[in-house]
């Protein structure tokens, strides 16, 4: 994590005018219930700890030049296997003796950024097995079976398992905005549910904090911070990077703000969705808390999951806006063939085309003309719409929910056109599909006044975010419910589909009307789209320059015939062109390509003869699709699986006999939550984006299973009786 020195203040130094920017990796210190040691590489020496480290262990300090076996106990042993080891991404737990009196503890092990190793100790909680527990958790979501519901679920979850006053599923927007979407509470509480809270309110730093280290506690925010010492690292002559460390101190602002809240102890479980901070699940409590690793692991391993199945809720949404367009698709190209145009597919149902963005109303320009369904401005207001948006749409899709604000002169629209999505339909100008939704005026209530001024007092001790957190209410006028991925995603999709019809349409029009074949070749020519057009013997009349650049054509193509010595089998192909000529077969399949050093390439190959008559042909056309990134896709979903078993098969050559089956089955959870992630995954998203959203998922279930081995080591065999020294201690 690189920051600027100059203009990022040091931790405990910031205020409000620049905490986004505080070094709160860095912080120097440590929260006391826990001990921190950091180790040389090379002779594994202790070259830093924290003040409380000899206390902690009732042992006479400085412990700085000791070699952790002084310590006492088996924390050397335990460790040493470790520390030929890459520990960077997730800490490695292991349970411990240590000190004057042999105390029972939890250490948790990782690489320094920068070099030496970090170990942090905490006593180890009680004996307990979570196993049972976690598979009713696993059960829970895998059941759930919308975004809400799977919210809801996880909130009762963790305040049953972790027994905080509060918890809170928190969700953030495309601008970083929070809200919280789910929430179960004490009775005598104050209700969060609905709230929302300024982006900044969790500086950017922080959110980057919480992607790599999951599980964020306090457990009393009064507590008195244990400084390292020396403070630089003598590794590195640097401040030491804990952003790994669990029991890194809290910027100040941050327990300011607590303060404000009367929060005295909280644990924050971060929400990683596609690779992304969706959110985070967000636990209060009113007195001091602590929660053991146990418990903070089962957590993650909690969350990791949740996550997982957030992503295929999400992808499932996009399957069935998919399902919706494809069939679409289907009665336009059926209104072509029956009725030479596909305008009044689109256009017979609002619901077909309003229902999939819930949009309030839908225009069309194309070929200079508009057509409307819904609530819409005038036809007018509507061109001039379209030539605003023409170099607005980026990545074939443009948005915005509060048109006024983007453009004051289309002000007089707000009633029916606040919210506004478009998409195009052709390489020609001012040709698109736009979708419009209604003002929608709301009260939002925010967790305080985020427009108010904060103050800001000489000690960062002092300084208050907001003072009050009493429910401040905003009246917001003049925009629309906003578009989500899931819109976007099907408005690309209509836009793609519209276009491809439009490409059929206009390669009917060569064939149909000839007076128009300048024009209509032009636009063909300048498609995207792989597209060649051939009369009734054969010859080409046209063929793109997207066609010609897919297919490598060496010289160009006079006749069919002559694309045979592209493909790879060029029998299956000559048959086919055979079929289509001969007996007006079409062709629907794939097919390999290949150039002159051997290469092949994946496409799709829909050709079809344009009819005039039941026994006269006047041509045909055929469209080629480039399939890479599908069939990249279809790798990508076999090695997912293929990682999947490697993972379980590890993990149970890993653990001990005595847990196998529980954990077996636990794990056998975790693996059918992932498959069903993947399938929804594979049927919701572009192909181009399946391999690296699969990833994600995968390297979620990797994190949970090595979570879950963590929990199989730390936790003792049924049975297991604690110590006498451990009975008799306090905690």
């Amino acid at each position: 994590m690189t920051l600027d020195p100059a203009s990022s203040p040091a931790f405990g130094m910031a205020n409000l005018s620049n905490c986004e920017r505080e070094q709160i990796h860095l912080a120097g210190s440590i929260q006391p219930h826990g001990a921190l040691l950091a180790l040389s590489e090379s002779d594994c020496v202790i070259v830093q700890e924290s003040g409380n480290a000899a206390s902690f262990l009732g042992l006479a300090g400085p412990l700085r030049g000791l070699h952790p076996r002084k310590l006492g106990g088996d924390l050397w042993e335990r460790i040493r296997p470790y520390l030929d080891r890459s520990i960077e991404s997730i800490p490695v737990a292991v349970n411990c003796t240590a000190g004057a009196h042999d105390d029972e503890l939890n250490a948790l092990l990782h690489q320094a950024p920068c070099g030496g190793f970090i170990v942090e100790l905490e006593h180890a909680g009680p004996v307990v097995d979570y196993t049972l527990a976690l598979q009713r958790g696993v059960d829970t979501i895998l059941s759930s079976s919308t975004l809400r519901g799977l919210c809801d679920a996880a909130a009762s979850m963790f305040r049953d398992l972790t027994g905080y006053d509060r918890v809170m599923v928190y969700r953030f927007d495309e601008e970083g905005h929070g809200e919280v979407f789910s929430e179960t509470k004490c009775p005598e509480l104050e209700a969060f549910l609905g709230n929302r809270y300024p982006a900044s309110d969790i500086p950017q730093m922080a959110r980057r904090l919480y992607e790599r280290n999951r599980v964020r506690l306090l457990a009393d925010i009064n507590y008195t911070p244990s400084p390292l010492e020396p403070r630089l690292s003598p590794i590195t002559g640097e401040e030491l990077d804990m952003s790994l460390c669990f029991l890194r101190s809290a910027s100040p602002i941050h327990i300011q703000y607590l303060k404000n809240m009367a929060v005295a102890g909280t644990l924050v479980v971060s929400l990683m969705v596609g690779g992304r901070l969706w959110g985070l699940i967000s636990c209060h409590h009113y007195s001091t808390r602590l929660l053991h690793f146990e418990m903070r692991a089962v957590c993650e391993l909690l969350a990791e999951v949740i996550g997982t199945r957030m992503a295929a809720l999400e992808s499932f949404a996009q399957g069935q806006a998919e399902l919706s367009v494809r069939r679409l698709e289907q009665r336009m190209i059926e209104s072509v063939s029956r009725d030479g145009d596909w305008r009044g597919a689109l256009f017979d149902s609002a619901r077909s085309l309003l229902l999939p963005l819930n949009a309030s109303g839908a225009a069309l320009l194309f070929e200079g003309k508009a057509r409307m369904i819904g609530d819409v401005p005038g036809t007018e207001q509507i061109r001039a719409l379209g030539q605003w948006l023409e170099p607005r749409i980026r990545d074939g899709v443009f948005t915005t929910s509060a048109l006024a604000s983007e453009e004051p002169a289309f002000e007089p629209l707000i009633g029916v056109a606040s919210g506004v999505i478009a998409a195009r339909i052709s390489s020609e100008p001012d040709e698109m599909l736009i979708w419009f939704r209604k003002e929608r005026v709301r009260t939002v209530t925010w967790g305080g006044n985020p427009f108010k001024a904060p103050s800001d007092g000489d000690d960062p001790t002092e300084l208050s975010p907001r003072r009050s957190f009493a429910q401040w209410h905003q009246v917001v006028e003049g925009t629309s419910d906003p578009w989500t991925a899931a819109d976007r995603a099907a408005a690309r999709l209509i836009g793609e589909s519209v276009t491809d019809v439009v490409m059929q349409f206009r390669a009917l029009k060569i064939l149909v009307a000839q007076d128009q074949l300048q024009h209509v070749l032009r636009q063909v020519h300048s498609s995207d789209q792989q597209i060649l057009v051939a009369g009734a013997d054969g010859g080409v009349l046209e063929a793109n320059a997207a066609f010609n650049m897919l297919i490598g054509l060496r010289q160009p193509i006079r006749h069919l015939d002559e694309l045979v010595t592209y493909f790879a089998d060029a029998e299956e192909v000559e048959q086919r062109i055979r079929a289509l000529c001969e007996s007006r077969t079409p062709w629907r399949g794939e097919a390999l390509l290949v150039n002159r050093k051997g290469q092949t390439k994946p496409i799709a190959v829909r050709a079809d003869p344009v009819m005039a008559s039941r026994d006269r042909v006047l041509g045909y056309v055929l469209l080629l699709t480039d399939l890479t990134e599908r069939k990249a896709a279809e790798t990508a979903r076999q090695s997912f699986r293929d990682n999947l078993l490697l993972s379980q098969r590890r993990l149970m050559g890993r653990i001990d006999s005595n847990a196998a089956l529980a954990v077996e089955n636990l794990m056998s959870s975790i693996i059918d939550n992932a498959q069903l992630a993947a399938l929804e995954i594979a049927d919701g998203l572009d192909t181009a984006g399946i391999p690296d959203t699969l990833d994600s998922v995968r390297a979620s279930v990797a994190r949970a299973v090595e979570v879950l081995e963590q929990i199989s080591l730390v936790t003792p065999r049924a049975g297991a009786k604690p110590s006498a020294k451990k009975s008799g201690q306090k905690q």
